[in-house]
């Protein structure tokens, strides 16, 4: 088994997307890789458990265990169910809004 350490970089917090992201890189031996890593989250988690969510994707990713999320291109956000909410939140077109008031 590989010594593997992450480190992560640039960890903010997406409001618009409710999600904790960072650039992770990941050394093990001799190479290195970096992954953009997003995790959906609350604005009141704590540090150490946002961490360690992106650190655990970041070495998934790394390991080749993606999982379904790599199946997904990034561009194409799919709706997700928030804890205590019945259906995905709404996705709004700002430009399609726009358009609408101004017709």
């Amino acid at each position: 088994m590989q010594n593997q350490t992450v480190e992560l970089n640039s960890v903010i917090y997406n409001a618009a997307n409710q999600s904790f992201e960072a650039l992770a890189t990941v050394y093990a031996e001799t190479t290195s890789s970096s992954f953009a890593c997003a995790i959906n989250a609350p604005i009141d988690m704590n540090f150490k458990d946002a961490a360690k969510g992106l650190t655990t994707q970041a070495l998934r990713r790394f390991n080749g265990n993606a999982g379904l999320s790599s199946a997904h291109p990034l561009s194409i956000p799919s709706p997700m169910v928030r804890a205590g909410r019945t259906q995905p939140r709404k996705v709004v077109d700002a430009f399609e809004m726009l358009r609408q008031l101004a017709a």
